[in-house]
């Protein structure tokens, strides 16, 4: 029983301090906000793979800078809203062909990394691939 117990051991939902419960957008706020973190968080393991122009302090280089960028503004901008699709099975393509091909590369190597690195995120993400649109 984990109940009341602190430290390594304690269970721990990673998101439960970062996301917000926002009462009159409710799940849509947390949903968007989980992607949000996700793909940053693989724009960020990628970037650490394959380029060496990243700042020392963990930042992204200015292409993988204005990637999460425009990832960011295109879940912020999702005519879905709450019943968002996963993007893979969504009917409206959104990206720009360029920017598309960018994010492909960067889920391809990041996906199954997100299992060892940060497997929440990487959970939910495969959880929200399931649901029906």
């Amino acid at each position: 029983d984990f109940k009341g117990r602190e430290g390594p051991l304690a269970p721990r939902l990673p998101l439960s301090k970062k996301i917000k419960f926002n009462k009159t957008a409710g799940y849509i706020m947390a949903r968007i906000e989980r992607e949000k973190k996700t793909i940053e968080y693989m724009i960020h393991i990628y970037c650490g793979a394959f380029h060496n122009d990243a700042s020392k302090a963990g930042g992204l280089c200015g292409g993988c800078g204005e990637l999460l960028k425009y990832a960011t503004e295109r879940l912020e901008r999702c005519t879905f809203g709450e019943n968002k699709p996963a993007c893979s099975k969504c009917k409206i393509h959104c990206y720009k062909k360029d920017m598309r091909d960018k994010i492909k590369a960067v889920m391809r190597y990041s996906g199954p990394r997100m299992m060892i690195y940060h497997p929440w995120l990487a959970f939910m993400h495969i959880l929200d691939s399931f649901k029906k649109t």
